[in-house]
């Protein structure tokens, strides 16, 4: 099918230290870390594959072996290809180094850290409803410091904060549409970052739209919310349809 109607191939970046979860996840890859008897990161690769998903490239690098031994070269029906950064990359240049694994133009890029329950064809058909080169999946959070928030007018991002206290503001979910093209330029080296190098440098020249979702988002990265996620995930899943789970 087109590649402007659907898309089924996305990125995890699943390379991450996970050094804030030392206290209770030690010695493995931060998507590693268990939940409910199964890596945080299957939980992600089984959400794909409800929305869809048939062929996904993991980003790997820190202790890469333990993710290639549990999962190998498939999950379910998803194919799964492994760019493997034998020194750390960044966000930007761990996604870069792996786009050579990726047939189509457009793909969904996840951060191997969070979850973000959004509807991927909603947000798809956002994507190309405004012709972008990025389209960001938002979160609107009460009373949050752990995260920068987004300012955007008629859906088009204007404007990355810093992180710090806000009342009421809205975060970047980790959940994208991207293209290619947006990591063609050859400024870009091998190592940077997707945050700051390409969203927040092309924030003005080129494209890049937002849409908000009020659905379950958590983030493994701390351990109180690793802690959270361990009670939440299981309800979730157990659920027969993971796009009709409300917060």
């Amino acid at each position: 099918m087109d590649d402007q109607i659907e898309i089924h191939e996305s990125l995890i970046l699943a390379g991450g230290f996970g050094t804030r979860l030392q206290s209770v996840v030690s010695d493995i890859p931060k998507p590693m870390a268990i939940i409910d008897d199964k890596p945080f990161l299957e939980y992600l690769l089984l959400y794909l594959y409800r929305q869809g998903c048939r062929h996904c490239v993991l980003s790997v690098g820190y202790k890469h072996e333990q993710i290639i031994d549990y999962f190998g070269d498939r999950f379910l029906t998803i194919k799964l290809d492994y760019a493997i950064e034998d020194n750390p990359l960044g966000t930007g240049g761990g996604i870069k180094n792996g786009l050579h694994f990726l047939e189509r133009e457009n793909f969904f890029l996840l951060n191997g850290d969070s979850l973000f329950n959004v509807d991927l064809k909603e947000l798809a058909q956002y994507h190309f409803q405004n012709n972008a080169d990025v389209t960001l999946s938002l979160k609107r959070m009460i009373q949050a410091e752990r995260y920068g928030t987004v300012e955007i007018e008629n859906g088009r991002v204007l404007r990355f904060n810093e992180k710090k206290f806000v009342d009421n503001g809205l975060i970047n979910g980790g959940v994208y549409v991207a293209s290619k093209k947006i990591f063609n330029n050859p400024a870009l080296g091998k190592k940077f970052s997707f945050e700051k190098n390409v969203l927040e440098e092309n924030i003005k020249e080129c494209p890049i739209f937002a849409l908000i979702f009020d659905n379950y988002f958590i983030d493994i990265g701390v351990p109180e919310d690793y802690n959270k996620a361990k009670k939440e995930l299981i309800i979730l899943f157990n659920k027969d349809n993971i796009q009709n789970v409300e917060e």
